[in-house]
């Protein structure tokens, strides 16, 4: 493996680990009554805060680029931060954590459809065989044949956050002069707008009571969780992940962050006492190895944004 693929595996696992804490950490902030518009909009703002520097250091005043390549900095504002930031925080008021996650990164099989669509290219059998997986799995996270009862709009919110996940890998892995650090800062302040306008109007509702949360059992300040999931799986994850899948593509990186729902179940285990069903923990293992064959299947193919 080349020192740069090397590099962006360790950067990406590291950004999904970060990206994990997002779900565990900001579901007590919802459950305390924070509206998933109110828990967005502080993670976005403290994130973009955090990014101005580094997505100015890294312009270092060339910001023509940002309007020069405003396709993907919209594209990925708008669909793969605003949307599926928001949408999986509204899936989290209805859902346990690994359900909602399970269900986002969906995203991969999604991006897979789109490439066949806009190429017209008959899948591999290992890529059908991985699709048929992954499929299988997400029928028993979703306990489909057992007496768990999921929220069907929970379900519906997580679905439409799979869409963003796919559309994130999409858009970051675009051929870009705009540096990726500079893309996540970015995006992200665009989403940020994006949001602040909907709820402004009021399809968003926002609420943010100043109330103690529980984590690990113990009650600690809504500052804390606020703080964390700007810093850790905002400013950092996002700028960590966008760094990674410009130097591995979009279907590896998007492959490598499903270890994110690994990551995210063991955190909703710990934090929140979310345990998995035994039948949803061997789902989890088939989607992420259904994805894995899914990969295997499509590796060596045309990159999907080179075309677009």
């Amino acid at each position: 493996m080349r020192n740069g693929s090397q590099g962006g595996v360790v950067i990406g696992l590291v950004a999904a680990l970060a990206f994990a804490t997002s779900g565990p950490v900001v579901k007590p902030l919802l459950d305390a009554g924070w509206t998933p518009g109110a828990a967005i909009l502080a993670r976005l703002g403290l994130g973009v805060l955090l990014l101005t520097v580094p997505t100015a250091l890294a312009l270092r005043g060339r910001w023509r680029l940002v309007l020069a390549e405003w396709r993907v900095v919209v594209g990925f504002g708008a669909l793969g931060v605003a949307a599926a930031a928001t949408l999986y925080y509204a899936s989290l008021t209805r859902l346990p954590v690994a359900v909602a996650l399970l269900v986002e990164y969906t995203g991969p099989l999604l991006l897979l459809g789109w490439t066949w669509l806009r190429f017209r290219r008959t899948p591999s059998r290992t890529t059908v065989l991985g699709a048929v997986v992954a499929t299988v799995g997400l029928a028993l996270v979703l306990d489909l044949a057992g007496d768990l009862r999921l929220d069907p709009i929970g379900l519906l919110l997580a679905f439409g956050a799979a869409i963003g996940n796919a559309a994130y890998f999409l858009f970051t892995a675009r051929p870009s002069r705009l540096p990726a650090v500079a893309l996540a800062g970015t995006g992200m302040a665009l989403g940020l707008v994006i949001i602040a306008i909907v709820a402004a109007v009021g399809i968003l509702p926002l609420r943010a009571p100043l109330v103690d949360v529980t984590l690990l059992g113990t009650a600690v300040s809504w500052v804390l969780p606020v703080l964390v999931v700007g810093v850790v799986p905002t400013a950092l994850a996002y700028g960590l992940s966008a760094v990674s899948v410009r130097l591995l593509g979009d279907r590896t990186a998007s492959f490598l962050a499903l270890s994110e729902v690994l990551f995210a179940v063991a955190l909703a285990w710990v934090l929140l006492g979310e345990r998995p069903l035994p039948v949803q923990l061997v789902g989890a293992a088939l989607v992420v190895a259904g994805v894995a064959l899914v990969r295997r299947g499509e590796h060596g193919s045309t990159p999907v944004l080179a075309a677009t």
